[in-house]
């Protein structure tokens, strides 16, 4: 199959183009590169340097490129500045998604596949770990923004029957992740402590989070490429909590360091406790993550022990 992958530069869809050309897909890949890197994208991919608010560029590659799927990874994920600049983060996630969506309507795509976030649409559940029944309340504008765009494919699905499954990642981490931003804790505390710095938690250590490697939230993408999981939501999570300090000592003992972390004040549109309960992808999808924390955390940390050796 052709399959359009944007954000395809960035940490999760690189590996996902890897993974899909390895399988003998043809694979086109947007991406702006605004943080995306250029060297992530595979040498066999099709690749496109564009924006996917310009909507005009974007049928450009629908015209020429004919996919047959559409895997939507780009987004803007920075929960603090979608706080402090909600227009922009909407014009992102939301204007640029429907851009994709219009696209895929007029070129008839096959289906779908929406890359939506379980660490942010339930806000701060009463039970955990959520269930996709869950009520949505996000706490943030990001939250916002990408749940949005799950009700435009629901629309679209039932007037114009464009297939769709969507995915609800917990936090993913793993190689490639960038150390520079607030998202992907595991590479900020591994790039830190290999410089000797001291890593600031924010907050006293104890707000939690569901992690996932990379590889495992690839393998989900690869099964509902397939007629399964048409028209529905999943989340994708081990539905166990770890803490920031939990994760910061993992980073640490991984490294063999004995560095202290630096305390700070708790960043505004966070929640403090999510982890996502998975049981629905076993069931319909035959899905569950394989590596443990403790292995994603070794896998992780020898990359960018690999990356400083060669700066």
């Amino acid at each position: 199959m052709k399959i359009l992958v944007t954000g395809g530069a960035g940490f999760i869809a690189s590996h996902l183009v890897d993974k899909l050309i390895a399988e003998g897909h043809q694979v086109v890949v947007i991406d702006n590169l605004s943080a995306g890197r250029r060297e992530n994208i595979h040498t066999n991919a099709i690749f496109y340097k564009i924006d996917i608010c310009d909507a005009v560029a974007l049928e450009e590659v629908f015209k020429q490129e004919r996919p047959e799927i559409v895997d939507h990874h780009a987004a803007h994920v920075n929960v603090r500045k979608s706080v402090e600049m909600p227009v922009y983060d909407a014009n992102i996630n939301i204007l640029g998604s429907l851009n994709l969506c219009e696209l895929s309507k007029k070129y008839k795509i096959q289906k779908f596949i929406y890359v939506s976030t379980g660490g942010a649409v339930y806000g701060e559940p009463k039970d955990l770990p959520v269930k996709e029944t869950c009520p949505v309340e996000p706490l943030s504008q990001y939250g916002v923004s990408k749940h949005t765009v799950e009700h435009y494919l629901s629309i679209f699905y039932k007037l114009y029957n464009l297939n769709f499954t969507i995915l609800r990642y917990p936090n993913v981490y793993g190689p490639r992740q960038s150390p520079h931003g607030e998202a992907g804790v595991v590479a900020i505390f591994s790039e830190l402590i290999l410089q000797n710095a001291r890593p600031t938690i924010f907050g006293d250590g104890s707000k939690t989070r569901d992690y996932v490697y990379v590889d495992d939230i690839i393998r989900a993408n690869l099964i509902v490429l397939n007629n399964v999981g048409n028209g529905e939501i999943y989340n994708l999570g081990w539905g166990k909590e770890i803490s920031d300090l939990e994760v910061f000592q993992a980073v640490r003992r991984a490294l063999k360091s004995d560095i202290e972390p630096i305390f700070s004040e708790k960043r505004p549109g966070e929640i403090d406790h999510i982890s996502l309960d998975s049981s629905k992808a076993l069931k319909e999808l035959n899905w569950r993550p394989e590596a443990t924390f403790d292995e994603g955390v070794a896998l992780a940390t020898q990359y960018y022990q690999r990356l400083q050796k060669t700066r």
